[in-house]
């Protein structure tokens, strides 16, 4: 069987594409809206909730009117793992967790990102200002293999 110069050329293309562009090299983004005035409800919602390890990035917003807000990944040991709260400072005792990394000091309105590297295993994405986490700025991240 005899194939044709343009067939070959074609085949050769598409692998040389294939390998050019790798699917595991891709990002995943994950976007985060932080809500939520000082004396009142605060949140955080993560879309997805759930992704596959790999790089990430974190697409961070404050919707917030008037509130700055940061935010914080932690790798938990396990997605039941108990949080430590330093209740006289209103603030999770970030010494005790191992941090990813953050996207601090984020002005109303304000965005930023977080690129890192997942691994399967539970996450903790939360904000530390003081007693932003108590006011339910806080979000479980699951990381599939």
């Amino acid at each position: 069987m005899k194939i044709s110069k343009a067939v070959m050329a074609t085949i050769a293309t598409a692998m040389v594409a294939g390998f050019a562009s790798p699917s595991w090299s891709t990002e995943t983004t994950i976007k985060v809206v932080e809500t939520g005035e000082g004396g009142g409800a605060m949140g955080l919602k993560l879309d997805p909730m759930t992704v596959k390890a790999g790089p990430a990035v974190l697409s961070v917003h404050n919707d917030a009117a008037t509130e700055n807000h940061e935010m914080i990944v932690v790798k938990l040991k396990s997605a039941d793992e108990k949080i430590p709260l330093n209740t006289a400072k209103h603030r999770v005792d970030e010494k005790k967790l191992k941090s990813l990394g953050e996207v601090s000091d984020l002005k109303p309105g304000a965005d930023g990102q977080l690129k890192i590297n997942l691994a399967a295993g539970s996450y903790l994405v939360f904000c530390n200002i003081k007693g932003h986490y108590e006011a339910g700025m806080t979000a479980m991240l699951t990381v599939t293999p």
